[in-house]
């Protein structure tokens, strides 16, 4: 049986950032593995140099996914087209192709069609806070979790023929190390409530506990995640592999291992899984 995954996810440098040492290692394994990009990432700021050669932040933003897919080798990319919605209380939240002010039947709606089309055993997409509870992956988070009940329904209409994954993971963070990181972050004087390149993430709200049903070593792909990463460049992705962030991870123990919580079905409990397609 050929194993197939597909994640939903909300912009360019998600991919990366989050689960692409998972996403790397199933396709190192012989699996398929698709990518759902809900919007173009074209929300926040971008230096200057970063947009030589490209005429807008969007363009800028896909040519950094494409390059990220190609170092992942995942099997194919659909971009859904919304437009990145932005962080809380920014101006993108109220433009009207922004992400969260779509339908959430309509993008529902998609993913589900590309379920049906592509027939995926597992998805995997952000937990319910969204990661850092950015409004975007809150949304993907949702659109999903319906999708998911939508491809195996009968009373869901569209031209392809009905098809039910089996399992729907959610993506968490060790809270470990991000309690660890706010510590750190106000011995060195800076403000936790500020992270991330546009000091928007206030990591004081993120310490919450998902449960862990499943932890996925990608301690073979470590580099192509590493590259993936890089591709991001005006995200900053090179600092992600390299300097503070790299210390700390070791610091913590931090292991390459990406971990999952199980939505769906029911997982058994206190059972630690250690390959999405068990039991498949």
């Amino acid at each position: 049986m050929k194993r197939i995954l597909l994640s939903v996810l909300a912009h360019p440098d998600d991919e990366s950032f989050g689960m692409g040492g998972t996403l790397a290692k199933y396709v190192q394994e012989g699996a398929e593995v698709h990518l759902i990009c809900a919007t173009r990432g074209e929300a926040g700021e971008v230096e200057p140099e970063f947009l030589e050669g490209f005429n807008s932040i969007a363009d800028l933003r896909v040519a950094e996914l494409n390059c990220a897919v190609k170092h992942l080798g995942l099997t194919s990319l659909t971009i859904l087209e919304y437009r990145d919605s932005g962080m809380v209380g920014s101006s993108s939240n109220q433009h009207p192709n922004a992400l969260i002010n779509a339908p959430i039947d309509q993008v529902a709606g998609k993913i589900a069609d590309k379920i049906r089309e592509l027939k995926p055993q597992v998805i995997l997409t952000f937990d319910p806070l969204g990661g850092y509870k950015h409004p975007d992956h809150i949304f993907v988070n949702l659109a999903t979790s319906k999708a998911f009940h939508l491809a195996g329904s009968p009373s869901y209409k569209s031209p392809l023929p009905i098809f039910q994954p089996e399992k729907l993971f959610f993506h968490t963070f060790p809270k470990k190390f991000i309690r660890i990181n706010i510590r750190l972050l106000r011995l060195l004087g800076r403000d936790p409530t500020q992270y991330g390149k546009n000091k928007d993430i206030d990591l004081t709200q993120l310490a919450v506990d998902f449960p862990v049903h499943t932890k996925v070593s990608y301690t073979s792909v470590q580099e192509k995640k590493n590259a993936a990463a890089a591709c991001h460049a005006s995200q900053g992705g090179e600092g992600l592999t390299r300097g503070l962030m790299r210390w700390l991870a070791w610091l913590v123990g931090a292991r390459p291992e990406d971990q999952f919580m199980q939505a769906y079905p029911e997982p058994v409990e206190n059972k630690i899984s250690f390959d999405l397609f068990e039991g498949i």
